[in-house]
C-alpha cells in the first residue's frame, strides 16, 4: 500500500492536479485583497450582492481567503506537491539516471533495426570510426565485438535539478509565511521608533527589538509642482542609542539591515510652528481634510488669547508655501517658510512638522527562494545538453551501427552521418 501510495503521488497527473490547485488559489489570493480589515471586505464583498453569486465577505473570512498564503490548507497543498516532486525524483529520476550510466550493450541484430539512425557497413575502417566517435566527445565501452558509446550524461541531471529547485521555492514560501512579517509606521522627523504597528505576521514570527531614528524627511518637486521623489534619512540604533547603520531612503531604494527591509511608502504633515506678534512660539496641529489622493491640510491659527478669532491655513505640499484665509473664507494672502506675509497680522511660519511613512518587511524565505531560482536556471542550461547513444557490433565481417538522442535530432543525424563517412 505504501508503494502504491508513493507511485500515485509521484505520477505526473497527480502532480499537475496539485499544481493546478495551487495556481487556482494563488490567483484567488491575487484577486482578493490580502490582510485587510473586516470593514473593507464588508464594503467590497457584501452578502446582499455577492460576486459571482457566491463570493461574499463571510465566505472569504470563513475559508481564510483574506490570507490565502498562510492558511493550513494552502500549506497542505504545498506539502503534497513537494512530496510528489520528491517521490518522482527517487522513484523515477534517480533510477533513470542510474540506467543511463550503465553500459547498455546490444548483442542482437534485430535490436539495431528499431532505431531510426541505423546502417550496415561492409567496407569499414573500425579504428577510424572509433577515433571519429572519440573526437565527438563520446565515452566508449567495448566487450569483444560489441561497442557502446554515449555523451551528454550531465543533461540527464536537469530534471532532478528542476525538482530540487521547485522544492526550494516551495520551502522558501512556507518559511516566509511562517516567519515573516510586515509593519507600517508613521514617524515624525527626529523621532526614535520601534517596530510596533504589525500588519501581518506568521505563526512563528519573532519581531526584532530594533530601534531607529528618522534624522530628516523631505520631498523634491518637479517644475509643475508634482512630487518627484520622497526621501527619509534613517539611522539604525543599538540598545544604547549608538548608530550602526544609516541611509537616505527613497521610493524603490530601501534600507536593508539584518534581512529587514525599510521602504519609503507614505508621508504626512503633522503640525506648524508659528511665531506670534508677541514673539511667542506656538505649535498647531494640521488635519488632512481630503483622501490620500489629494493631500490638503488645514489648521486654525488663533489671533487672540480666547482662541475665538483667528485665521485658517491651507497647504498641500512640503515646500513651505501655504495660503491664509479669514474666518469667513476670504483669501488674505500667502506665506512661506521663514518669511513674513504681506498682509496685516500675518503669522510667521518657523517650521513644518512632517512625518514619513515606512513599510518594514522581513521575509526569511527569500534567500531560499532565490536559491531555487538559481538552480532552476542551471537546470535550464543543462537541459540543452543532448544525451546521445551509439551502438556497434561486428558480425560476419559487417559492422552494424545505430544511434539515438533525446533532443537536437537533426544535429545528431548530421553527426551520425559524419561518423559513418
Amino acid at each position: 500500500m505504501k508503494q502504491q501510495f508513493f507511485k500515485f503521488v509521484a505520477d505526473l497527473r497527480s502532480a499537475i492536479s496539485i499544481l493546478l490547485l495551487i495556481s487556482f488559489f494563488s490567483i484567488i489570493g491575487t484577486i482578493i485583497e490580502q490582510d485587510q480589515s473586516i470593514e473593507i471586505y464588508k464594503e467590497n464583498y457584501p452578502i446582499a450582492n455577492p460576486i459571482f453569486g457566491i463570493l461574499s465577505w463571510d465566505l472569504i473570512l470563513k475559508f481564510g481567503l483574506d490570507h490565502v498564503y498562510r492558511t493550513w490548507w494552502f500549506f497542505l497543498l504545498i506539502f503534497f506537491f513537494g512530496l510528489s516532486l520528491i517521490s518522482c525524483t527517487f522513484l523515477q529520476q534517480f533510477p533513470s539516471l542510474k540506467i543511463a550510466r550503465r553500459c547498455q550493450f546490444l548483442r542482437k541484430a534485430n535490436q539495431f533495426y528499431r532505431f531510426k539512425n541505423f546502417t550496415t557497413l561492409n567496407d569499414f575502417a573500425f579504428n577510424k570510426i572509433l577515433f571519429s566517435i572519440k573526437q565527438n566527445n563520446y565515452s566508449i565501452f567495448q566487450q569483444k565485438n560489441v561497442i557502446y558509446c554515449y555523451k551528454g550524461l550531465i543533461g540527464r541531471i536537469a530534471p532532478i535539478l528542476v525538482h530540487f529547485s521547485m522544492i526550494l521555492v516551495l520551502l522558501g514560501n512556507i518559511v516566509g509565511s511562517l516567519g515573516g512579517f510586515k509593519a507600517q509606521e508613521l514617524i515624525p522627523k527626529t523621532e526614535i521608533f520601534h517596530i510596533q504597528n504589525i500588519l501581518n505576521n506568521g505563526q512563528l514570527t519573532i519581531i526584532p527589538k530594533t530601534s531607529a531614528r528618522i534624522n530628516d524627511f523631505w520631498i523634491t518637486y518637479n517644475s509643475n509642482k508634482t512630487v518627484s521623489q520622497f526621501y527619509s534619512d534613517i539611522s539604525i540604533l543599538t540598545d544604547k542609542g549608538k548608530e550602526i547603520n544609516r541611509k537616505t531612503l527613497s521610493v524603490n531604494s530601501p534600507l536593508i539591515h539584518r534581512n529587514i527591509y525599510y521602504y519609503q511608502t507614505d508621508w504626512n504633515l503633522l503640525g506648524l510652528r508659528i511665531q506670534t506678534t508677541t514673539n511667542e512660539v506656538q505649535q498647531y496641529p494640521l488635519i488632512n481634510i481630503l483622501d490620500n489622493k489629494n493631500k490638503i491640510w488645514l489648521s486654525w491659527i488663533s489671533t487672540n488669547q480666547s482662541l475665538i478669532q483667528g485665521v485658517i491655513i491651507l497647504m498641500d505640499n512640503l515646500e513651505g508655501y501655504c495660503s491664509v484665509y479669514s474666518e469667513t473664507g476670504k483669501l488674505l494672502g500667502n506665506i512661506e517658510l521663514q518669511e513674513i506675509g504681506n498682509f496685516k497680522n500675518s503669522p510667521f511660519l518657523i517650521e513644518i512638522l512632517a512625518a514619513t511613512g515606512l513599510q518594514i518587511k522581513n521575509d526569511p524565505g527569500i534567500p531560499i527562494i532565490y536559491s531555487g531560482f538559481f538552480f532552476l536556471m542551471i537546470s535550464t542550461l543543462l537541459s540543452y545538453i543532448t544525451y546521445s547513444q551509439i551502438w556497434m557490433i561486428i558480425k560476419k565481417k559487417k559492422l552494424l551501427i545505430s544511434g539515438t538522442t533525446n533532443r537536437a535530432i537533426f544535429d545528431f543525424e548530421l553527426e551520425f552521418l559524419k561518423i559513418i563517412q
